[in-house]
């Protein structure tokens, strides 16, 4: 067919109009050979069609196929008849199928049922849709809601963000909270590379007020926006979606048949489709703010999403990649924090002060929530390097005695964010427990005792007097300790707790001590275990790496 039928002549097709019957010179000028026709338009725009003719050679093909037969069982041709008919050795079919495409979503006489089109002297309701989607052009504000609402049923999956802010209207819109928000920009601010960037700068006045306030939890806030030069596009793809929407709900009253009734739905689903996979093409910028230093100025980081899925999880997954979000954090990272900025208020500073601090400052680590540092904190104080790695906490500081009250280090503590303690240097809490540790008392015969008790320290005894004046060697001291306790079930996590503070926290402070804890675990249920407990129960031991475990009848 290509070959016998000369692209370079547009009249080719028209000469066969004499062997129809009346009406066809229309479509033929509009939809398929004439100079303006729809096909020589789209091959023009559209440079990967146009380098082979391919809309030209698809609507002549298409034409000549499904010239109209009186009393034809099947109207038209089928879709890969039509690519058949097209392609030549070398080509890909693909290119003949994607004009195809765009000739049956454009086209005014060309109708589809389901892999087959055919031409007809009756306008398709493509027309009809044309011009509603024109006149959608005047209601600027029903396609933004339109875009709005695929946005917003896209956010429903929030990725790592604890909180999302979809098209705030202004600064005070946006609220200054210590968790880190994801604000997505109106398409009426999007970003554009070249000339006014009306994100960036809407960006930097929500990052700076909050209304007529300034913003005090500034590390919190990252921005997500628009491309301008994908904007018409998205627009577009929604104007026909809401065209073709309004004539499958007015079927009856446009008096649709069965065929154009079709034509209509699937026409629906495919622009409904377009718009949806258009929103991610479009909302790709990520602007985070950025501070190197202290006395650094801000900085924007300005980064293009890529990847299929939903926006916010695309966007918290770059973030995460480059560290511009952290949803798990070290105590290690926290005690260098601590000591490089430093943040600090003299040898300690309030749990309360430092997740301020972590979500108010840029130049920190932005960490997703306030949970994240209180982890770090639980981590570090409950480390057995704190000495060294780490920090100690206090529940408060006696100012006239110079002390801090509650101070432990070493020990697994639990508080948060809303806790009254300190977390104190290392150096200065070892300080304080090495003088505050109870000292042993030495009787006269300068054996140790611990106060209140005869008993020399250790179990030893005094030396004595041997056979021939000389004295016996005292007893060595003790080096191993073993001990068991019944705890009460419904109360463990105050009595391993003590436990932890009276017994093993002493024995972990002696030089190169190594401690073993061991938990035995002994029910008996008379009535019989549940098989969901017995499951749970076996698999929670798996997974707490139990040596062993099991269950058994009487």
């Amino acid at each position: 067919m290509p070959a016998s039928v000369p692209l370079d002549d547009p009249g080719i097709v028209s000469q066969l109009t004499g062997y129809l019957p009346g009406g066809w010179e229309t479509v033929i000028e509009k939809d398929v050979d004439g100079m303006d026709a729809l096909p020589r338009k789209l091959d023009g725009e559209k440079p990967n069609l146009g380098r082979y003719s391919a809309c030209r050679r698809v609507a002549r093909t298409l034409f000549l196929g499904s010239a109209p037969i009186a009393g034809a069982a099947n109207r038209g041709e089928e879709d890969r008849r039509i690519k058949l008919g097209c392609v030549l050795p070398g080509e890909a079919p693909a290119v003949f199928g994607d004009a195809l495409r765009h000739l049956a979503q454009a086209a005014t006489y060309l109708y589809q049922d389901n892999a087959r089109y055919w031409y007809s002297t009756q306008p398709t309701v493509t027309k009809l849709a044309d011009d509603r989607a024109e006149q959608l052009r005047r209601e600027p504000d029903r396609v933004g809601e339109e875009i709005q609402r695929r946005v917003r049923e896209d956010l429903r999956s929030r990725g790592e963000f604890p909180k999302i802010q979809p098209f705030p209207n202004n600064s005070g819109d946006v609220p200054d909270e210590m968790e880190v928000r994801l604000v997505v920009l109106d398409v009426e601010t999007p970003y554009a590379k070249e000339g006014t960037n009306h994100a960036l700068e809407t960006a930097k006045e929500f990052l700076a007020q909050r209304g007529n306030s300034p913003r005090i939890y500034q590390n919190t806030l990252v921005f997500l926006a628009a491309d301008r030069s994908r904007l018409d596009e998205l627009e577009q793809a929604a104007r026909y979606y809401l065209a073709w929407q309004s004539i499958t709900e007015q079927e009856t009253e446009l008096n649709l048949d069965k065929s154009q009734s079709r034509q209509a739905a699937t026409q629906k689903a495919t622009w409904d489709r377009t718009t949806t996979s258009r929103i991610g093409e479009t909302y790709q910028w990520l602007l985070v703010p950025t501070q190197p230093g202290p006395q650094a100025a801000l900085e924007w980081q300005q980064t293009r999403l890529t990847g299929a899925d939903a926006l916010a999880p695309r966007a918290s997954k770059k973030l995460r990649n480059d560290g511009q979000m952290v949803t798990q954090f070290t105590a290690t990272f926290l005690r260098q924090a601590l000591d490089t900025i430093p943040l600090w208020r003299g040898n300690h500073v309030a749990v309360k002060q430092l997740v301020e601090d972590f979500a108010r400052y840029p130049y920190l680590q932005r960490l997703r929530d306030g949970d994240v540092l209180l982890a770090a904190m639980r981590e570090g104080v409950s480390s057995v390097t704190w000495r060294t790695d780490a920090f100690a906490f206090a529940e408060g500081f006696d100012e006239a005695n110079g002390r801090y009250l509650g101070l432990r280090g070493g020990q697994i503590l639990s508080f948060g964010s809303d806790a009254v303690g300190l977390l104190v240097k290392s150096a200065v809490a070892d300080a304080q427990l090495e003088t505050e540790r109870p000292k042993p008392a030495r009787e006269p015969g300068g054996a140790a005792t611990l106060p209140g008790d005869g008993t020399p320290q250790g179990g030893t005894t005094a030396a004595t007097p041997g056979p021939g004046g000389g004295p016996t060697p005292t007893a060595l001291p003790p080096t191993q300790f073993f001990g068991s306790v019944k705890v009460d079930a419904a109360r463990i996590s105050r009595d391993v707790g003590q436990i932890a503070n009276e017994i093993i926290q002493h024995l972990a402070s002696l030089p190169s001590s190594e401690i073993s804890v061991t938990v035995e675990i002994q029910a008996r249920v008379p009535a019989g275990v549940p098989d969901n407990v017995v499951r749970t129960v076996s698999e929670n031991c798996k997974t707490l790496k139990f040596k062993s475990q099991s269950f058994e009848g009487e």
